[in-house]
């Protein structure tokens, strides 16, 4: 059900990627660099909805909660089936984004509930498993209701799915929040909680490590469809070649799951950042002096965001792991500052698109490094690279 959650909110982004030429078409933008607009939309919302849904959380439980958002995320489908104009039709993105922005503080704090340490990590890592599965199959998927009907289709099928999920929720999901960590939905009470994440140096370095490490995802789709169509010319086949990357990050996901308990998170996360940001060096100097083609651009990506899950799933859980008492505003607070800053970073990434993969890999290069040096002060100087520090 976590994976199922999770998932909602990356079909909600990476189904529509065939359609966004067509949406710029009939929406008669000017700019084409305007249409990843349907994407931030959708992500700004989502980032900055769950510091709201974090004490909500909290105060009055997981499960009302998540049911509430996503019925908030099922009218916004409904709007973007028959929005009239382009700005209508982003306002409706924004509305799928406040709902779908629930199920990722509510399946973390659930797993917080129920987990903590290196099991957390764990179990993430096979909901992430899961949820990586998403941008394999949801490109394609996009692409084959293109070819039977028009691209708003596509947001019925949104809707359907949204159905199914909230459906499930309703009559399996058990309230997994204990009596004894209720919080009052009160301004001292949230602040307090706030406070708490705030002051722990371990939560707030490694939340910066993955807004970085966001950005890196964020940027990457928002401007997908423009490097495989107007770069590479692959047209149609864009989807193929997105999957191929996503199935990278997927095995290294699953890998995690398999070797975080014997391990370690911090071990198995400083390692993959180091080797994230040195591909990204070599990418972005072989780039810049022999120029990029296809296979070149596909090899170098999947070989740095191979290791993209050996990082989110791990950090996610280095930053909860002092949170037990406050999990959903913890959730909310990590969720919000990752997705929101992530966005805005991954945002500027695409929009520096120039026809060329330049933008794209000096942005990622960039970001590697803000990750390296977040953990650097997270850790006050200490990377765990053996088995004796980890």
């Amino acid at each position: 059900m976590v994976a199922a959650l999770s998932a909602l909110n990356a079909l909600a982004i990476d189904v529509m990627l065939p359609a966004l030429p067509d949406i710029g078409r009939d929406f008669a933008l000017s700019n084409d660099n305007d249409r990843q607009l349907v994407i931030v939309a959708y992500v700004a919302l989502f980032g900055i909805s769950q510091l709201v849904y974090g004490p909500l959380a909290d105060a009055f439980g997981r499960r009302s909660v998540l049911l509430w958002a996503l019925g908030i995320y099922l009218v916004g489908s409904v709007l973007c089936i028959v929005a009239p104009s382009f700005e209508l039709f982003l306002a409706a993105r924004a509305l799928q984004g406040i709902g779908a922005a629930a199920t990722r503080v509510i399946a973390v704090a659930v797993v917080r509930d129920l987990t903590e340490g290196r099991r957390m990590a764990q179990v993430m890592s096979m909901a992430m498993t899961v949820f990586m599965i998403v941008p394999i199959i949801a490109p394609g998927i996009g692409q084959l209701l293109l070819f039977i009907a028009p691209w708003r289709w596509i947001f019925g099928a949104l809707l359907l799915y949204g159905v199914g999920v909230a459906a499930w929720a309703f009559f399996r999901l058990p309230e997994t929040l204990a009596a004894a960590n209720r919080r009052a939905f009160a301004p001292r009470s949230i602040a307090g909680g706030y406070a708490t994440v705030f002051s722990d140096r371990q939560t707030i370095g490694y939340m910066i490590a993955t807004t970085f490490l966001t950005a890196c995802l964020f940027g990457y789709i928002t401007c997908a469809e423009q490097l495989y169509v107007d770069v590479f010319q692959l047209g149609t086949s864009f989807p193929l070649a997105f999957a191929a990357v996503a199935i990278a990050i997927s095995l290294g996901t699953f890998a995690n799951s398999r070797i975080v308990m014997r391990y370690g998170m911090r071990r198995i996360s400083n390692i993959s950042m180091l080797w994230f940001t040195a591909v990204a060096a070599a990418h972005t100097l072989i780039a810049w002096a022999f120029g990029d083609s296809f296979w070149l651009f596909m090899g170098l990506l999947a070989l740095g965001f191979c290791v993209f899950g050996l990082m989110s799933s791990n950090f996610n859980a280095l930053a909860m792991a002092n949170m037990g008492h406050v999990a959903g505003s913890a959730s909310a607070v990590f969720g919000a500052v990752t997705a929101t800053g992530g966005a805005i970073l991954g945002g500027l990434i695409a929009r520096a698109f120039d026809g060329t993969t330049t933008p794209f890999l000096v942005g990622v290069l960039l970001a590697g490094i803000g990750i390296i040096l977040s953990v650097l002060w997270t850790e006050r100087g200490k990377l765990a690279l053996t088995n004796a520090a980890r």
